[in-house]
C-alpha cells in the first residue's frame, strides 16, 4: 500500500558542537559546548516512537563511518586509521572535526526524492544531495548513496549519485511537494537561493534543474522557487527552516519566499485545491521563527485525514509562537493538533524534527525491511546505544583516541544488529 514513510537519521556516536556550518545561527551559538550524544540518539528514537503511536510508518538511516579516516588519507595523511586521525588532529584539529560530523541529524539533506505517481517511468527517483557547500557535508554522498542503494534496491526505485559539486544541492530540506494525496500526481516545488547576501545560498537552481530532468518530472508540474534573501540573512539555511508542504497543505512564513504572490498564483493555476497558510511577520518574526524552528516541523497527515504538525519542545517555550498555534488549531484550517518533542540535542545544531527525516512515498513491502522501525526494533536500538554511544563529548574529547575507538566500535555493533 502506498503510503508516506518518514526515514529518520539515527544520530551517530560523534555528534558534537564544532559549529562548522557557516549560516546556522543554532549551531554556530553552541559552539564549543558539551554534546551529548547517547541523549541525542535516544531523544530522535523517542521521536520516531512518537510518530508510530499517531499510526505513521517508520523508517531510518543509519550513521555514516566518523572519524571518517578514508577521507583524512586522501588529504595525505597516512597509516592505520587511529595514526590518520592522531595526525589529523595534531596538525589541523578544524579539519579532523570535519571528519567527526555527525550528520544524520540532517536527514532531510540526503537526498531529493520523486515518487512514482510523479515521474516519467513509474518509478520513485532518488537523487542523492552532493552538499558541496559545506565541507563536512561534501563528504557524505559516497556514502550515502550506498546506503540508499540497499534500503531502495527494489526496481520501482532509481536512485542517483550526486549531481556535480560545482552546482550545490542540499536535498530534500529545499524541496516540497503538493498534491491531493500522498500517492497522486503531484506539484514538485524546488525552492534555490540566489548569491550575493550574508550567507551563502546553499541550493543552486541549476542543481534543482538537472534533479528534476533526471527524475523525468513534467515541467508543466515543477515550479523553481527562489528563497527569500531575507529569509536566508536572518538564518533560515534551507528552506525548510521558513516553510514545509504536505499533501495539499503549504504551511510557510510571510518572507519565506522571494515572490509568495507568483508562487501561490501557480498553485492556484496548478491545484486549486491547495491552501496556503501564511504565517505574518506580525505574529510570529523571522527570528523567533528560526529560534523556535516552527517550520522545520513535521506536517503529516494522520490515519483518519487530518493533519498534525510535530513541533519541537522550542516553539513551545517561544511565546509568539505559542500563541500563534494555539489560535492556529483553535481555527477551521486544515491543521488539526500540533505535538510537542524533545529534539534539543538536535535543535543545539541546528536540526529540528524535519531536519531529522527524508520523506519517501511508497509501498513498505518494497524497501529492504532492516531500514523499517518496528517497538522491538526500536527497543534493541535503545539498548544499542545506551550500551554504546558516548555520553558527553566536551570541545577537547575529539582528538581522544579513545572516543575514535568507540565511535567505530559503536557502529561496528549497530551493523551486526541490524544484520548488515
Amino acid at each position: 500500500m502506498i503510503r508516506e514513510i518518514n526515514f529518520d537519521g539515527l544520530i551517530g556516536p560523534t555528534h558534537n558542537y564544532a559549529a562548522l556550518s557557516f549560516g546556522n545561527l543554532a549551531s554556530a551559538s553552541n559552539a564549543g559546548a558539551t554534546s551529548r550524544p547517547r541523549e541525542a540518539a535516544l531523544q530522535g528514537l523517542a521521536k520516531m516512537r512518537f510518530a508510530m503511536s499517531l499510526g505513521l510508518t517508520q523508517g531510518f538511516l543509519l550513521p555514516l563511518e566518523r572519524p571518517n579516516a578514508a577521507w583524512l588519507r586522501q588529504l595525505g595523511f597516512a597509516g592505520d586509521d587511529a595514526a590518520v586521525c592522531a595526525a589529523t588532529y595534531a596538525a589541523d584539529p578544524r579539519l579532523f572535526a570535519q571528519a567527526c560530523s555527525a550528520s544524520s541529524m540532517w536527514t532531510a539533506n540526503a537526498a531529493t526524492v520523486s515518487p512514482a505517481a510523479d515521474t516519467a517511468d513509474g518509478r520513485t527517483h532518488l537523487s542523492v544531495a552532493n552538499l558541496s557547500r559545506m565541507t563536512h557535508r561534501s563528504i557524505e554522498h559516497t556514502e550515502t548513496l550506498a546506503q540508499l542503494r540497499l534500503a531502495f534496491a527494489d526496481p520501482g526505485f532509481s536512485v542517483h549519485p550526486a549531481v556535480p559539486a560545482t552546482f550545490g544541492d542540499e536535498g530534500a530540506a529545499n524541496h516540497m511537494r503538493l498534491t491531493a494525496r500522498h500517492g497522486e500526481p503531484g506539484v514538485e516545488v524546488f525552492v534555490y537561493g540566489e548569491e550575493g547576501g550574508k550567507f551563502p545560498a546553499r541550493q543552486n537552481r541549476r542543481a534543482s534543474e538537472a534533479v528534476a530532468r533526471r527524475h523525468g518530472l513534467d515541467p508543466a508540474w515543477t515550479l523553481f522557487v527562489a528563497q527569500s534573501q531575507t529569509a536566508i540573512d536572518a538564518g533560515a539555511f534551507h528552506n525548510d527552516v521558513v516553510a514545509v508542504a504536505n499533501e495539499h497543505v503549504l504551511f510557510a512564513h510571510e518572507h519565506a519566499f522571494a515572490d509568495p504572490a507568483q508562487l501561490k498564483a501557480d498553485l492556484a493555476r496548478l491545484m486549486p485545491g491547495a491552501i496556503v497558510v501564511e504565517v505574518p511577520a506580525s505574529a510570529v518574526s523571522l527570528a523567533d521563527a528560526i529560534a523556535s524552528y516552527l517550520f522545520n516541523s513535521q506536517l503529516v497527515t494522520l490515519p483518519d485525514g487530518t493533519m498534525a504538525l510535530i513541533l519541537p519542545m522550542e516553539s513551545h517555550d517561544c511565546a509568539p509562537v505559542k500563541a500563534y498555534l494555539d489560535a492556529l488549531v483553535a481555527g477551521n484550517g486544515p491543521i488539526r493538533a500540533v505535538h510537542y518533542v524533545q529534539v534539543r540535542e538536535s535543535m543545539r545544531n541546528g536540526g529540528g524534527p524535519a531536519c531529522l527525516r527524508l520523506r519517501v512515498v511508497a509501498d513498505p513491502a518494497t524497501i529492504d525491511d532492516r531500514f523499517l522501525l518496528d517497538a522491538a526494533k526500536a527497543d534493541r536500538l535503545e539498548a544499542l546505544v545506551t550500551r554504546h554511544w558516548p555520553e558527553a563529548i566536551g570541545p577537547n574529547d575529539l582528538g581522544n583516541p579513545d572516543l575514535w575507538a568507540q565511535a567505530w566500535a559503536a557502529r561496528k555493533a549497530l551493523l551486526a544488529e541490524l544484520g548488515f
